[in-house]
């Protein structure tokens, strides 16, 4: 029951990106200073840097000499162990197919790479995090000795989780819970409740569908709407 209420939470969490946070890196890049990422920022070992790419926000850990470590979901080690096709750039059809497989490597790419093209920001996340950074040294060495294969979760394991981590000592992702808060939000509204009870009864009902694939559909919301 666990894994199924987490299976079909995340797939929410895929799809309420392409909205939700939209608005949410918006407001980020009115208050927060960007940087080219065609031009060499004036970055230091330990930063934390975040850019826009795909549906996420996605974070790294300058290491220094233009390097960032990363979290990234992908599809390719799985296929294959051919170093050199590894080692290329993670492209967003690689990066969602590493989401939908659960699969991601900490790995260590340049800023160029990391950054895919888009706008970087630089530590906006230290006038948000209640926890102050770590001093810089530290958290390039925490970002180090994480680099390798890892188990990927949009809810509770992302690139965010990583470089919160690394900074401030918590992994936390406030995509994630900025995200809860939402959906959190739609569940207590008691029509959605009553909407979700009405459409798993007319499955059983009409569709023939198992109590036990029904229970889900009525369990999901009641939760949230109690946890609320």
């Amino acid at each position: 029951m666990l894994d199924s209420l987490t299976f079909l939470l995340e797939k929410v969490f895929l799809i309420a990106h392409l909205n939700v946070f939209r608005l949410i890196l918006s407001d980020k890049e009115k208050k927060m200073k960007q940087y080219d990422s065609s031009a060499p920022p004036p970055l230091q070992r330990g930063d934390l840097l975040e850019v826009p790419r795909t549906l996420f926000i996605h974070f790294g850990i300058y290491l220094g000499d233009n390097k960032v470590a990363h979290m990234i979901p992908d599809i390719t080690p799985v296929l294959t162990s051919d170093k050199a096709r590894i080692q290329k750039v993670v492209t967003n059809k690689r990066l969602l197919m590493g989401v939908l497989y659960k699969h991601a490597t900490i790995r260590v790419d340049s800023v160029e790479d990391f950054a895919y093209g888009s706008p970087i920001l630089l530590n906006a996340m230290d006038k948000t995090f209640k926890t102050p950074a770590l001093p810089n040294e530290e958290v390039a060495r925490r970002a180090e000795k994480l680099v390798g294969p890892i188990a990927y979760s949009l809810l509770w394991n992302n690139c965010e989780h990583f470089a919160t981590h690394c900074r401030y000592g918590a992994a936390v992702s406030l995509q994630t819970d900025k995200f809860c808060e939402w959906l959190k939000s739609i569940i207590r509204d008691q029509r959605s409740v009553l909407f979700t009870t009405f459409f798993a009864i007319l499955s059983i009902i009409y569709l023939e569908m198992a109590l036990s694939s029904a229970l889900p559909t009525l369990l999901i919301p009641f939760t949230l709407w109690m946890a609320g």
